[in-house]
């Protein structure tokens, strides 16, 4: 016979083989999900981010999934996202009926307090992120401070929720690495709760995703009434453009490089995490699932209406970005923990 003919014959056939296996691999997939419950996890209370972008996706991914699962949020508020990570990691279920939608520092909890953070996110498969999150500052009008140089100078009380949160650990860091006068906080029980708070006056400033500030409160950062005054991430949002980066803001160079770590898991934003186990052919479904629920028409039209930001990255890219963030210089990471106590 020909031998390009044989050829011919042997590329059909290992093609045929591949097409036959991705089918019969998506006819497991579609006959498990079929008829059941698809939870997303949160670790934050309704009324945030999280929260938008998760039902965003509750309504969208169904019908990219084999089998067409129900998909149900489930809100596990506590610690700031930490309880219900550690619970998601140690106890959901491994067969892809459960996954999450946890904070963009979880790579950083888990290196910065591992005694809190009792997970490992190279275990975890991240399925895709719809939007990286860039952390905006915002002040009240009436603060005693509004510049930057004030803000070293005239103390700023600042709300947070705990000090597992970047509302806590971001202004820590200012505090001690860029001569900032903070007084810190704690104890509301999300974002929410200390807008509100800031609102009435209790607190000066309050750091929170931007992604939820240009939903939540659009009206009053228009008028004035509340300013956006710093910005965490590793490049400035486009709608924050003449807004400093918190590594702007500092002049020693290592203090820069340690805020840029901490500030790396903005480019992770609000992405979607399966558990530790996860079958593989599952997996793939649900990044496929995810790459097609974000370029579709509805969706898209969806997230603007609710002025939700989508700019989306794949699950094996954002799995990239998390393990360059675990491989960070050992210098680094401890100035980093020294910074946020």
């Amino acid at each position: 016979m020909n031998r390009n003919i044989q050829k011919g014959l042997f590329g059909a056939a290992v093609a045929l083989l591949a097409w036959t296996s991705q089918v019969q691999a998506q006819s497991a997939v579609e006959q498990f999900y079929k008829g059941r419950n698809l939870t997303i996890m949160l670790g934050h209370p309704p009324g945030g981010s999280y929260d938008f972008y998760a039902r965003l996706a509750a309504e969208f991914m169904r019908k990219y999934i084999p089998g067409n699962p129900n998909i149900i949020v489930e809100n596990r508020p506590g610690g700031a996202g930490v309880v219900a990570a550690a619970f998601f990691y140690a106890q959901s279920p491994r067969d892809g009926t459960v996954i999450s939608l946890f904070p963009e520092t979880l790579v950083h909890t888990q290196i910065l307090e591992p005694e809190i953070g009792r997970w490992k996110v190279q275990e975890m498969a991240y399925i895709g992120s719809f939007a990286p999150v860039n952390t905006g500052f915002v002040l009240r009008k009436a603060a005693p401070a509004k510049t930057i140089e004030e803000m070293k100078q005239k103390q700023l009380i600042v709300g947070c929720s705990g000090v597992n949160s970047q509302s806590y650990q971001y202004p820590a860091l200012l505090k001690v690495l860029g001569g900032f006068d903070f007084k810190m906080v704690c104890g509301y029980k999300g974002s929410a709760e200390y807008i509100h708070a800031m609102e009435q006056g209790e607190v000066d400033l309050v750091s929170s995703a931007w992604n939820s500030w240009r939903v939540t409160h659009a009206s009053p950062i228009a008028s004035g009434e509340l300013i956006p005054v710093l910005q965490a991430g590793l490049r400035r949002n486009k709608e924050l453009a003449n807004v400093p980066l918190m590594q702007e803001v500092v002049s020693d160079p290592k203090a820069k490089r340690i805020i840029e770590f901490a500030s790396a898991g903005a480019a992770i934003g609000r992405a979607l995490l399966a558990p530790p186990q996860i079958p593989a052919d599952r997996l793939q479904a649900l990044r496929d699932a995810f790459d097609k629920t974000v370029r579709d028409k509805e969706f898209l039209e969806t997230a603007e209406k609710r002025k939700l930001d989508i700019d989306p990255t794949s699950g094996a890219e954002v799995q990239k970005i998390a393990n360059d963030i675990l491989n960070t210089p050992p210098d680094i990471v401890e100035g980093a923990k020294t910074s946020m106590k």
